[in-house]
């Protein structure tokens, strides 16, 4: 997808402006699905950064996330340019990976599908 969807853009700038992991969202990317809830670069980047501080071998890189390399966007005026996911997970036949939920990180302008919502898959 050369250019970023422009609703999709609003929703992660209004995600990023709230302060909020309340919305729920299903991506496909490169043929992957991910689902789980957006929140804001920087608490995404605090929890990231809470749990590399905790692994002996990627504790130096928790302070990669913690800093920042840019301010807060929407006050600099700037659109988000990537999504950040909470409790995600990557959605393979009836498996969600991690059961648990991750954190990851999309580049809008990479998704080239999207629906509101978390699909949630059930074992039976």
């Amino acid at each position: 997808m050369p250019n970023p969807d422009e609703l999709l853009v609003v929703i992660s700038a209004a995600v990023e402006s709230e302060r909020s992991n309340q919305m729920s969202l299903t991506v496909v990317v490169g043929g992957a699905v991910i689902t789980g809830r957006l929140g804001p670069e920087a608490v995404w980047r605090e929890r990231v950064a809470g749990v590399l501080r905790d692994w002996d071998r990627l504790g130096p890189f928790s302070d990669v996330f913690a800093r920042g390399p840019r301010g807060n966007r929407p006050d600099r005026g700037e659109a988000p340019t990537h999504l950040h996911f909470h409790l995600a997970r990557i959605l393979q036949g009836s498996l969600g990976i991690p059961e648990t939920g991750g954190m990851y990180r999309v580049a809008i302008k990479d998704v080239s599908a999207w629906t509101v919502g978390d699909l949630i898959h059930f074992d039976r």
